[in-house]
């Protein structure tokens, strides 16, 4: 009986310590993020992160052995959020509005997730042990949001021009999320967006 409780309370504070771990890596991928969108990759070390997360550079380490690892895994991590925060948005699925899908789908662009992507980006084309990793998380995140944009706009991707229009959608809302790094010209967004849903209402009869 003895045993059985011991094994018990090993179970119990396991628990606590996979809880405070799981804690910990959260902290230094919302870290990383952030870092990257203010910083930049030259700016934003292992060091850099830890501090910022208010834990060791070993713990930054026992999680993330690499800096690569961080700042891919950073990125996936958000990536993940906002798709989820996105869906949750119109849990229904397809909306009615399709101007309040491309306004939600142009905001994934603006905020810093973009922004840290974007310096995770310059950073893969001159680093070679990053571009490859930088390479496949952008074409799965790519994938992701162009399945998202597709249930929300109730797009027939089997009509001719379908695919295309959508994705010419994300590739807008991407340059509106460049423009936006330099000054934020919410009013021209507006006016883009409500032009699109135009284009969309006729695109996608």
């Amino acid at each position: 009986m003895g045993g059985g409780v011991t094994a018990i309370g090993d179970r119990a504070e396991r628990r606590p310590k996979q809880d405070r771990s799981r804690a910990t890596r959260q902290r230094l991928l919302e870290a990383a993020v952030a870092a990257l969108a203010e910083h930049g990759w030259a700016g934003s070390t292992v060091t850099v992160v830890a501090e910022r997360a208010g834990v060791s550079r070993g713990a930054a380490q026992h999680h993330f052995p690499t800096r690569e690892d961080l700042f891919t895994a950073a990125v996936e991590y958000v990536a993940e959020e906002r798709s989820t925060a996105l869906r949750a948005l119109f849990p229904q699925g397809t909306a009615d509005d399709r101007r309040v899908v491309i306004s939600a789908l142009v905001d994934l662009y603006t905020g810093p997730l973009f922004r840290a992507a974007l310096h995770l980006w310059v950073a893969a084309s001159n680093e070679e042990q990053l571009r490859p990793r930088v390479t496949e998380l952008e074409a799965r995140v790519g994938r992701e949001t162009h399945r998202i944009a597709v249930d929300l706009l109730g797009a027939d991707e089997s009509k001719p021009g379908a695919r295309e229009t959508v994705q010419g959608l994300l590739d807008m809302a991407r340059g509106l999320g460049l423009a936006n790094l330099l000054t934020d010209d919410h009013a021209r967004r507006e006016r883009v967006v409500e032009q699109w849903a135009v284009l969309l209402d006729e695109a996608l009869l």
